[in-house]
């Protein structure tokens, strides 16, 4: 035996030897062995995250070859570079240094341009892909802290994007910076402290790009990358969650393994995102620098906006009355604070949201099948009204560049918005719960009746009818699968002594929601099984 194991391991490669060695010490083969062949389910929506994880990766190969030729410094210095129309003026190395990138170091305005295109793209992915989570129930048990990394990567992406939209130090730049600070400001009592920490004394200062370049490149990014990777561990752990269909539960998963399947496919999608964002900042000018101009502090750029993932809180400002108040020898800017203040509630309202479910379901169960929205229909209605107020204030954060391309007036814009913030969201709460409420109608219907196939029929005493086709046994199973389960009550005031119960309003509250969430106008009953079979009993159910 140990003459065998010695000519085997004297044949061996040395590939073969290595992979051994590390075996022996990291148990690399058995982990490999269960995790390699892991199952995942296949469907379009879930590239949409894998679209983020690509991007963020872009974001990091392009950021440490631009970190090579930045210079985050704001020591004035006067240009006299290859871009002439510039030459003479006197403004800071960041913005000298980004001009350099953009003419002088080879490849660096594309790369500089992918980067800015992969922070749009990384946002906008995380965004969607956590709508996607959000419609479909997928952040409910045990994904509730998987949901609160994806938000807080949504959060930290906005600051770095912020930060980073900063950096040049162009008029457009500025002019977010001077945003940024106004806000900061308006922060009762303590705002000028933290405006003069932020900045090393009076705005602009010259301590706030050199400040904001750690942050932008080392800490930010590091905190993400961390929640990245537990992102990615808890998906494996908890594996991944899948649409309703045949031979789909709660326990078992339909999809193709790990490796080398899921892998290849992986692999190919990130250099296919990798080619479109390169097409787009090879073919899309994003953020000309050169054509705003250093930052002073007396300019400010017509029409300057926000990256669109800021306009939320640009248009909170904007369409907000100029409210102030003069309180204990202090001037409180409310048309300023309160919208700096709502812009993060709004988001925390987004990141509590599964745990606030969870309360009012008291459901403690684990789910692996995801939902289909219309069968929540009070849920998809909260994220469609989130996602029309985000729409209605993206149009109040530019409101001057609709008036001046519309020729309309913004005083008529910036009003309208303001009733639009409160009536849009609220018409489309109760449409798409209306629309949700129909579709489950409709289901209803061709569980019981059959798919209406076109084909007109004549009865014998003379009447025209559509024949039906019964769908099949997996299309059932589909449209019936989805739990109704009743919502939770605080049952009888009164005990059957007559002796009143106490209950507490957190109780009271719980079972209003449940009932607004979950009751008898939140849902049309499923069709039984008896149902069925009462109705298909018949021969000519379905002429």
């Amino acid at each position: 035996m140990d003459g065998r194991s010695g000519k085997r391991a004297a044949d061996a490669g040395r590939g073969e030897r290595v992979a051994d060695w590390a075996d022996g010490r990291l148990g690399i083969y058995t982990l490999a062995k269960t995790q390699m062949r892991k199952v995942f389910p296949d469907h379009w929506s879930f590239m949409l995250g894998e679209i983020c994880l690509y991007s963020f990766l872009i974001l990091i190969l392009t950021g440490v070859y631009l970190t090579l030729f930045f210079e985050p410094s704001g020591v004035e210095v006067v240009y006299n570079g290859s871009y002439e129309p510039l030459n003479g003026i006197i403004m800071t190395r960041a913005y000298e240094s980004t001009l350099d990138i953009s003419f002088d170091v080879r490849g660096g305005l594309l790369i500089r341009q992918i980067h800015h295109w992969a922070a749009l793209v990384f946002v906008a992915g995380m965004l969607v892909h956590m709508m996607r989570v959000f419609f479909t129930g997928a952040f409910r048990k045990p994904r509730e802290l998987n949901w609160v990394f994806g938000w807080t990567l949504l959060f930290l992406g906005i600051l770095t994007g912020l930060t980073g939209y900063s950096l040049p130090d162009d008029l457009l730049s500025g002019t977010g910076i001077r945003f940024s600070q106004g806000a900061i400001l308006s922060v009762p009592i303590v705002g000028t402290y933290l405006s003069f920490f932020l900045f090393g004394g009076e705005f602009p200062g010259h301590d706030i790009i050199s400040r904001l370049f750690p942050v932008h490149v080392l800490l930010l990014p590091g905190i993400m990358l961390g929640l990245v990777v537990a992102h990615l561990i808890l998906v494996f752990y908890h594996k991944h969650t899948q649409y309703p269909g045949p031979g789909r539960d709660q326990k078992s998963v339909v999809g193709m393994p790990f490796m080398p399947v899921y892998m290849a496919k992986a692999g190919g999608f990130f250099f296919l995102v990798f080619g479109v964002l390169s097409m787009m900042g090879a073919i899309a000018t994003i953020n000309p620098v050169w054509a705003f101009g250093p930052y002073r502090a007396d300019l400010v750029t017509t029409g300057a906006q926000p990256d669109w993932y800021l306009g939320f809180s640009e248009g909170l400002i904007r369409v907000m009355p100029g409210w102030e108040i003069d309180a204990w020898g202090h001037t409180l800017q409310l048309g300023v604070f309160i919208p700096f203040t709502l812009f993060p509630l709004i988001l925390l309202a987004i990141g509590v949201y599964p745990f606030i479910e969870a309360w009012i379901t008291g459901d403690k169960r684990e789910h692996h099948i995801l939902d289909r929205p219309r069968n929540v229909p009070t849920r998809t209605a909260l994220g469609v009204a989130w996602l029309s107020l985000y729409a209605v204030l993206l149009i109040g954060g530019g409101n001057d560049i609709v008036a001046t391309h519309l020729h309309l007036s913004i005083n008529a814009i910036t009003w309208s918005v303001r009733i639009a913030v409160i009536l849009v969201p609220l018409l489309a709460f109760i449409v798409t719960k209306r629309v949700c409420l129909g579709l489950q109608r409709r289901d209803r219907d061709k569980v019981l009746h059959g798919r209406e196939s076109g084909t007109i029929k004549r009865l014998p005493h003379g009447e025209y009818v559509e024949v039906h086709e019964p769908l099949t046994q997996a299309q059932r199973f589909t449209l019936t699968q989805h739990d109704q389960v009743r919502p939770y009550d605080v049952g009888p005031l009164v005990d059957a002594n007559g002796v009143e119960r106490k209950v507490g309003p957190t109780h009271r509250l719980r079972a209003r929601l449940a009932h607004a969430m979950y009751g008898q106008n939140a849902h049309i009953p499923k069709p039984t099984a008896e149902e069925y079979r009462e109705l298909t009993s018949s021969d000519d159910h379905h002429h």
